[in-house]
């Protein structure tokens, strides 16, 4: 097995009870605190296992940072590679029943909050990322938090990166791309939506192939597994379940070998909060598409506008 991995560990379903997702049962599931803990640790041994060496967290995840933190205390890998964010606050308190999961507050006062504690993700900690980075916040334009994201750049020899949320990401990442501090580019590391129904950052492909590039939502929150509750995509469908035929693995494999194909160089993330579904993801190493499916695939792209809209649409579960 293969000591890295293209395919990295995103933690947001792993340190709580719900994430945003295509609901998959009705069925009510009792949540326990000590049980997320265990089921938690069990994700990053079975994904350290199987040659993971680079993982994803926030603050926002619930308990997901804080677990990663705990579990890399008994590894000494130089290996690893760890990314969190700062700018979102989780506030549910584990209740599955939360009107308000998260808070969004991009300030200088969160930053140095949140980094009190994302620090001791250190030596593994590599990549620190504004949360979901948008020009309505005005992060991009405030001074003193971009002067304090490059001393921690300086100080610590981070990559500092964002991520990317919404249907205008390539307005927000072009402008990204020209902050300068001190004369030099801030930021080293994006974190973006890909995958095979919204391609759009295919449009700014050669200039994201010099930073480090994070693919989340290669599974588009769950709408590329088939399923009844999106007939549009019954063609996709038809053409993800063929492929997944022909190569002996599952349709969210064949998702996340389109977004590596793509970018051999990225990180592109797994959601999985399980090992089985973890397991599967993986599968995504064992093969690579030909050109011509490929170009299948990503003809069933659909416009920003309709992904995002779309998306708002699904709930937490």
């Amino acid at each position: 097995m293969k000591s890295t991995n293209q395919i990295g560990l995103g933690t947001a379903a792993i340190g709580r009870p719900q994430y945003i997702n295509i609901k998959q049962s009705d069925m009510e599931v009792t949540f326990s605190l000590d049980k997320i803990i265990e089921k938690g640790n069990q994700v990053f041994d079975e994904a350290y296992n199987r040659g993971v060496r680079f993982f994803d967290t926030s603050p926002g995840y619930g308990l997901a940072e804080e677990l990663l933190a705990s579990w890399l205390q008994k590894k000494n890998d130089p290996k690893i590679v760890v990314s969190t964010k700062w700018g979102y606050t989780y506030v549910a308190n584990f209740d599955p029943n939360a009107k308000v999961h998260e808070v969004k507050e991009h300030s200088l006062e969160k930053l140095n909050q949140q980094w009190t504690f994302s620090k001791t993700l250190l030596p593994f900690l590599k990549i620190y990322q504004i949360h979901s980075a948008t020009l309505d916040t005005g992060v991009l334009d405030n001074h003193a938090i971009l002067n304090r994201l490059h001393q921690l750049k300086k100080e610590h020899s981070l990559l500092i990166g964002l991520t990317t949320t919404g249907s205008n990401q390539l307005e927000v990442l072009q402008k990204a791309m020209e902050i300068t501090v001190n004369g030099e580019a801030l930021f080293g590391s994006y974190q973006s939506t890909f995958n095979i129904l919204d391609t759009s950052i295919l449009k700014i492909k050669d200039q994201l192939q010099q930073p480090q590039l994070i693919i989340k939502e290669a599974l588009a929150n769950g709408r590329l597994i088939p399923n009844g509750h999106y007939p549009r995509y019954e063609n996709l469908y038809a053409l993800l379940m063929g492929l997944a035929k022909k190569y002996n693995v599952g349709t969210d494999a064949i998702s996340m070998r389109f977004c590596m194909d793509h970018f051999p160089n990225a990180q592109v993330l797994s959601g999985a909060n399980n090992k089985a579904h973890l397991q599967a993801n993986l599968r995504a190493n064992d093969f690579k598409l030909t050109t011509e499916e490929i170009d299948q695939l990503y003809q069933h792209n659909i416009a920003e506008t309709d992904y995002w809209n779309e998306r708002k649409k699904l709930e937490w579960n």
